[in-house]
């Protein structure tokens, strides 16, 4: 069983840090917001990441290749979030400028519970995940991996991704990233919500 573990834990360790939307939108939240908003944006990241754990155990692979339209729908859906929120950004900076700009809704106070559903959402919106998710199962658990394997796996994957981004978190929301940040909020903004847009972009137009 450690065998197993150690083989998930490489390779989705791998993945977790890889630059994505995740890692973009965590560290913008931390940075323009404070670490509670970003504790709780990473979060929402846990939970997405159990969900996509979850589904690759129970098959979702098989499922998206003798349902391709059904992969086709999420994976519009969450390119259309992303694009979404990038130009989002890109209008509030430009509308707010200096003021408490980009991620606020309507004018109210940003909250932790919005930070949480911004992360649960962000990393939701790529279906890819799932087929990842499926894949390093694939590679490192036996074929029919037990309950206790399974669910050891998930919540494996779940630790690495909340530790990973927790430090993001931790490191963006230090004084003097912050302190630079406000110096620079609209190129910044700008430059994140493009970002967004072209992760965005870049999941619609991929195959398969």
């Amino acid at each position: 069983m450690l065998s197993h573990l150690l083989a998930v834990a490489s390779v989705w360790s791998v993945a977790a840090v890889s630059p994505g939307p995740n890692f973009l939108m965590t560290a913008r939240i931390a940075v323009a917001r404070s670490r509670g908003a970003g504790f709780a944006a990473v979060c929402g990241i846990g939970i997405a990441t159990a969900i996509w754990g979850v589904c690759g155990l129970a098959g979702i692979k098989a499922l998206f290749l003798a349902a391709p339209w059904a992969f086709a729908a999420l994976k519009l859906a969450g390119a259309g979030y992303l694009i979404y929120s990038g130009m989002r950004l890109i209008v509030l900076a430009e509308k707010r400028g200096t003021a408490d700009a980009a991620l606020a809704v309507d004018g109210k106070k940003f909250s932790t519970g919005r930070a949480f559903w911004i992360g649960l959402a962000t990393s939701l919106a790529n279906p890819r995940s799932a087929l990842s998710v499926a894949s390093i199962f694939a590679v490192a658990l036996p074929a029919q991996p037990s309950l206790t394997l399974g669910v050891a796996s998930v919540a494996l994957m779940v630790a690495i991704s909340v530790g990973w981004y927790a430090c993001v978190v931790w490191l963006f929301a230090a004084e003097v990233v912050s302190n630079g940040y406000r110096r620079l909020r609209r190129a910044i903004d700008r430059f994140a919500g493009g970002l967004l847009i072209l992760f965005g972009a870049k999941l619609a137009l991929e195959r398969g």
